[in-house]
C-alpha cells in the first residue's frame, strides 16, 4: 500500500470569483476535477490510499466523492482545526490517517505527467529522508531554486535569487517522497512551513534529494494558468491526458464557433457565438453573437457582447452592450 496526502486546504482566493461558487480543488480542467486529475496520476505511480488535508469542510469532497475512492483511490480526510501552512498540515494529515512509512505528498494546485513511481524509487536509492520532485523554469528568479550536486543531493534552496545569481534553473515543483523521521521533525498542532523551515533542517543533514524531469507541469492556482490547463488538453500539449472540447451534456449550437475551448457540461453556447481559447464551465450561458476569447465564463455573456481575457464568475451577467477586456466578475476585491 502506497499512501499520499494532497495538500488542498487554500482558500482559492488566486481563482475569485470562480472559488466563490465552486471549492478550487473542484474546479474542473477538461471536464474532470482538478483533485480527480490529480489523483489519478499518483494513482498511475502506484498510491492507494489518499488522504485530503483540507482547511475547512470536507463535504463537496463527500457530495462528489460519494463511495470514499476518486479515480481508484481509497479518501481519507484531515480537517485542520485552524490554519497550520504546509508542514503543519502534513503532520495533522498523516497522524489523523495513522501514515507510519514512507508516503508522497503533493501541492493541491499542481497537474503533471510526473512518473511518481519513478521518484519513489529514486528517493529508495538514494536513502533519502525526503526527496522532491524539480522542474527547470526559465526565469528562477521567481522560484526558490535549488542547488544540487552530482548524486541528486540537495545542498541548499535560495530564495528569488536575483537574476543571474541563481545557482541553477530548478525549483521545487510540488510533489515530494517523505519518511516519517520528516514528520518527527514537525511539531504537532503548530504553524509550520516544510518549505521554509522543515527541509533546510533536512538539507542540513545531507538527507534530501531532488529528481529533476521535463514532465508536463502546472500550477493552476490562477486563472491565466488555470486557462492554460484546460487549454492543455484539447491542444496536445499533455503526455498522459487529453480530452475532448464539447463535453457530453454540454449544448453547443450547430452555429456556434468553438475554437481550441473546453466547454463543460451543463453549458450552452447559442448558435452565432464565438468562443476561442476560453473554458466556458458549467451553468454558464453565451448568447448569440456574443464573442468570448482567453476568458473563463460561469456566468451569461448576452447577445453581441464582447468578452476578452476574462473571468465571469457564475451568475454574473455580461450585457449586450459591453466590451470587457481583462475584467474579473464580480470584482473580487468589491465583493
Amino acid at each position: 500500500m502506497m499512501r499520499a496526502v494532497v495538500l488542498v486546504g487554500g482558500f482559492g482566493t488566486r481563482l475569485r470569483p470562480l472559488t466563490y461558487s465552486v471549492p478550487k480543488p473542484m474546479l474542473t480542467v477538461g471536464h474532470v476535477a482538478i483533485i480527480e486529475r490529480l489523483i489519478a496520476n499518483l494513482v498511475r505511480g502506484g498510491v492507494t490510499d489518499v488522504t485530503l488535508a483540507l482547511g475547512f469542510k470536507p463535504e463537496p469532497f463527500l457530495e462528489a466523492f460519494p463511495d470514499g475512492t476518486c479515480a481508484g483511490a481509497t479518501l481519507h480526510y484531515a480537517v485542520e482545526p485552524e490554519p497550520l501552512d504546509t508542514a503543519g498540515a502534513i503532520r495533522f494529515a498523516a497522524d489523523a490517517t495513522g501514515i507510519d512509512d514512507t508516503f508522497v505528498v503533493a501541492n493541491g494546485d499542481v497537474l503533471t505527467d510526473l512518473d511518481i513511481a519513478e521518484l519513489v524509487r529514486f528517493h529508495h536509492a538514494q536513502a533519502a529522508d525526503a526527496t522532491l520532485h524539480l522542474i527547470a523554469v526559465e526565469d528562477p528568479s521567481a522560484f526558490g531554486v535549488v542547488a544540487l550536486d552530482d548524486r541528486g543531493r540537495i545542498e541548499r534552496f535560495v530564495e528569488k535569487p536575483a537574476p543571474g545569481t541563481a545557482p541553477s534553473n530548478l525549483i521545487n515543483a510540488g510533489t515530494y517522497v517523505l519518511e516519517p523521521s520528516v514528520l518527527a521533525r514537525i511539531p504537532a498542532g503548530q504553524k509550520v512551513s516544510i518549505e521554509r523551515v522543515t527541509f533546510p533542517e533536512v538539507v542540513a543533514e545531507g538527507a534530501i534529494f531532488g529528481m529533476a524531469t521535463d514532465d508536463y507541469w502546472i500550477d493552476t492556482g490562477k486563472p491565466d494558468l488555470y486557462l492554460a490547463a484546460n487549454l492543455d488538453l484539447v491542444t496536445g500539449r499533455r503526455r498522459l491526458d487529453r480530452c475532448e472540447p464539447v463535453a457530453d451534456g454540454a449544448d453547443v449550437r450547430p452555429e456556434a464557433v468553438v475554437i481550441d475551448s473546453v466547454v463543460d457540461a451543463g453549458a450552452t453556447v447559442h448558435g452565432g457565438a464565438h468562443v476561442e481559447r476560453s473554458v466556458i464551465l458549467a451553468g454558464a450561458v453565451i448568447e448569440a453573437g456574443a464573442l468570448v476569447a482567453d476568458s473563463i465564463v460561469m456566468g451569461t455573456v448576452s447577445a453581441g457582447a464582447s468578452v476578452r481575457d476574462s473571468v465571469i464568475g457564475a451568475g454574473a451577467v455580461v450585457d449586450s452592450a459591453e466590451a470587457l477586456v481583462s475584467v474579473r466578475r464580480p470584482d473580487p476585491e468589491r465583493v
